[in-house]
């Protein structure tokens, strides 16, 4: 898509809609404010179908019909895809599992039945590709979306593979929606967005009108969909407010009563995947209220991006993974701030249980680990970077096969150092500076060592080496 038709998207837009918190669609419907259809397979109806304007949440009734009353904000009508059926999609492979509202009081949806069945499955995350223009666009086309594409080709043809985009998607430059689009349908798998900061509109008025453009591309910015016994959740936690590019981290009190209201209709003990821009552990102001609503779950994930660097963090029972970044740092080098290379991460759902790693790109999905040693005076310091670590992983290292103890500490990764420490580095972006980790391991040893080896296992039981030797 050209950016003559982006415009002529953005100019239906901005004259289609008020500055209103009353929704145009509102106003178009004909016969009241009551919605009613049916969900079918294309012959016979689908009971039990969750739907929802993003306020009220509704089943279908045993033969597949449904009614929804719409309140005066409402815009979209979604459905959450059951387990069993096929996501709808469009722009080659993006979600489109909703229907924008107009004039019909009428809308029915169609389901297509999986030939197989979904309780395995694979998701990728993608945080943060964030491209600025059309150099970084390449870089994306010609590095992120050939990996991802041997990825699928290793998983096999037969292989359930979802993608997420967590946010910033692009990097205020939003004609480059199209660009993405195209690497989604490059990519070749359904693909959900959520909207992060850079993915707005601005100067345009307040939180309720920054979002216009991401709508007109891929619709409610809250929704849910499930596939086998997982149930996914995508949330907008940015709040623009109001001011040039100035927001902060938040869920609004309509989407946390939506959450709530949707998460009735899930097992307590399903695998529930939250998905969201902001990391909510420490940057969502009313962080709080969203874990009170999910107390009575038992296996809840949640998936972020924003940082450019990769942290799993576990708070009030639920496990959260801070992606880094499909960019790294801004398209400058291979690695985020954090030493951890650009990617992304890597999930297979097996009934209930979640297993995963992050995948660099251009890297075999063994490389987990990195190794520096540093030559000092008398001695050398060793530094391992295990980028996905959490505190089910065990991180060892032997010296000339004999093991030593390492030392957990928080620091800066050396590459990154080397690589953007520096009012002159990187030379494109001078901006990117490195950020202090806490997956970082150190050792020291006597000059006289001649080879390190690090072997790193995760939570699944999985082994990952590193291993130089020293001049």
């Amino acid at each position: 898509m050209n950016r003559r038709l982006f415009l002529e998207r953005f100019g239906l837009l901005a004259t289609g809609m008020v500055v209103s918190l009353k929704s145009n669609a509102f106003d178009q419907l004909k016969h009241g404010n009551t919605i009613t259809g049916k969900v079918t397979d294309g012959k016979k109806g689908i009971a039990n179908v969750v739907l929802s304007d993003g306020f009220a949440v509704v089943k279908t009734d045993a033969n597949g019909g449904y009614s929804i009353t719409l309140t005066e904000k409402s815009e979209f009508l979604f459905l959450s895809t059951p387990a069993g059926y096929d996501f709808k999609t469009d722009l080659g492979s993006v979600n489109r599992q909703y229907e924008t509202l107009g004039a019909r009081n009428e809308v029915d949806f169609t389901l297509k039945k999986l030939k197989q069945d979904d309780d395995k499955h694979h998701f990728i995350i993608w945080a943060d590709p964030q491209v600025k223009n059309k150099k970084d666009v390449a870089q994306m086309m010609e590095t992120s979306v050939p990996d991802v594409k041997r990825l699928l080709k290793d998983l096999g043809s037969k292989a359930l593979v979802h993608g997420i985009g967590v946010g910033d998607l692009v990097w205020d430059n939003l004609p480059l929606f199209d660009d993405y689009n195209k690497a989604v349908e490059l990519m070749g798998i359904p693909f959900f967005q959520c909207l992060g900061n850079h993915d707005m509109d601005y100067r345009q008025g307040g939180d309720e009108t920054s979002d216009r453009t991401f709508k007109k591309y891929y619709g409610p910015t809250y929704y849910s969909f499930n596939r086998g016994k997982a149930h996914y959740i995508v949330l907008d936690d940015v709040r623009y407010l109001g001011e040039e590019r100035k927001y902060d981290g938040y869920i609004t009190e309509e989407q946390l009563a939506w959450m709530e209201k949707d998460l009735q209709h899930v097992p307590k003990d399903n695998l529930v995947i939250i998905n969201a821009h902001i990391p909510i552990h420490n940057s969502v102001k009313n962080n709080m209220a969203f874990y009170d609503i999910l107390r009575s779950f038992t296996n809840v994930h949640v998936m972020t991006g924003h940082t450019h660097y990769n942290v799993n963090v576990i708070r009030d029972g639920v496990f959260e993974h801070n992606h880094g970044a499909v960019c790294g740092a801004w398209w400058t080098g291979p690695i985020c701030s954090d030493g951890a290379p650009r990617g992304y991460g890597v999930y297979e759902v097996t009934g209930k249980k979640l297993k995963w790693y992050y995948k660099g790109t251009g890297l075999d999905r063994k490389h987990q680990v990195s190794l520096d040693i540093e030559k000092l005076t008398g001695n050398n310091r060793i530094i391992a970077n295990v980028w996905n670590y959490d505190p089910e992983w065990k991180v060892e290292c032997f010296l000339d096969g004999k093991s030593v103890e390492l030392e957990k500490m928080k620091g800066f990764d050396p590459e990154a150092v080397r690589l953007y420490k520096g009012e002159h580095l990187p030379a494109s972006r001078g901006f990117a500076e490195p950020t202090r980790t806490e997956h970082l391991f150190m050792a020291h040893c006597s000059s006289s060592i001649k080879v390190v080896k690090i072997i790193a296992t995760d939570r699944f039981g999985e082994q990952f080496t590193a291993e130089k030797k020293v001049n």
